[in-house]
C-alpha cells in the first residue's frame, strides 16, 4: 500500500521539478535534483510514512541513504514550507493529487 503511495509521489514531484527519475534517484547534488528529493520525504513522512519505508523505497530504486540524511531533508522542507507561501502551494497540490486505489 505504503510503495504505491511512494510511486506516486515520485511521479508528482518528478513532473513538478521537471526531472527524471533516474535523475531523482541519482546521486546529484544539483539543486533542484537536492530539493525534489526532500520534498518527497516530507510529503511521506506526512503521509504518515515511517522514515525506515522511505529508506527503504530509496533503496529500492537505486538510492542508499541514511536514517540521518531524510531526517535532515524533512527538515530543510519543513522550514522552506514556513518561508516559501509557492512551495507549500505547490506541497498541497501534491498531497491532494495522490490517492490510494
Amino acid at each position: 500500500m505504503k510503495t504505491d503511495i511512494f510511486n506516486q509521489y515520485v511521479d508528482k514531484v518528478t513532473s513538478r521539478f521537471n526531472l527524471s527519475k533516474e535523475e531523482l534517484f541519482s546521486k546529484s547534488k544539483k539543486r533542484e535534483c537536492v530539493d525534489a528529493r526532500h520534498m518527497l520525504y516530507y510529503l511521506c513522512y506526512t503521509r504518515p510514512m515511517r522514515i525506515k519505508y522511505i529508506q527503504d523505497y530509496m533503496n529500492e530504486n537505486g538510492y542508499a541513504i541514511n536514517h540521518s540524511a531524510i531526517i535532515y531533508g524533512i527538515s530543510s522542507a519543513t522550514d522552506r514550507m514556513q518561508e516559501d507561501r509557492d512551495y507549500k502551494t505547490v506541497v498541497k497540490s501534491i498531497e491532494e493529487c495522490v490517492t490510494i486505489d
